[in-house]
């Protein structure tokens, strides 16, 4: 019985590289729990632990210089074509983008969060307003252009979506390059 991942041919029109398409993986590392999320930023890779040191990695677009934040944190909720709004401080930096949004985006495929959102939670229980979210914007896998969230294509996230349990653990992981 095979593990089934999504493609590229399904997923979106344009075709990402091969190493960002979904893989099973040896990660060998034994310590990463089973059904936890590790992201590590300087190679746009996200790890959803399986059993023994096996994942399945996804590539990602993380946040950018600056907006990136490291930690450890637990997945409290999920949502589907999840309704988003910009944060305050999204709207301070760039008014001209985001305060038409001021009052939220109804989900959808034009809404920034894409077809599925894990929203991230602190150990003392409070949303941190980090996601791991879809994105409509598939070329943007493998770079640092978000505003801190990690995002997967569209049909990456809806798979790793139907995987990941409410209180899975994610570890997003510092930047070690400063690009």
């Amino acid at each position: 019985m095979g593990l089934l991942l999504p493609t590229a041919t399904s997923a979106h029109q344009r075709k990402l590289p091969d190493r960002f398409e979904p893989q099973l993986v040896n990660t060998r590392r034994k310590h990463w729990m089973t059904g936890d999320i590790h992201v590590v930023p300087d190679s746009f890779f996200l790890y959803f632990m399986l059993e023994n040191g096996m994942a399945i990695r996804y590539g990602v677009g993380v946040g950018r210089k600056g907006l990136y934040e490291p930690g450890e944190f637990t997945v409290a909720r999920k949502a589907e074509w999840p309704w988003w709004r910009p944060t305050n401080a999204m709207i301070r930096r760039e008014p001209e983008k985001y305060a038409k949004y001021k009052d939220g985006m109804k989900g959808g495929p034009n809404n920034p969060l894409g077809a599925r959102a894990l929203y991230l939670y602190d150990d003392e229980g409070r949303d941190t307003y980090l996601r791991i979210h879809g994105t409509n914007a598939p070329e943007t896998i493998g770079s640092a252009v978000s505003n801190g969230c990690a995002r997967l294509t569209n049909e990456h996230v809806k798979d790793l979506y139907d995987r990941v349990e409410i209180g899975a653990r994610v570890f997003l992981y510092p930047k070690v390059t400063t690009a």
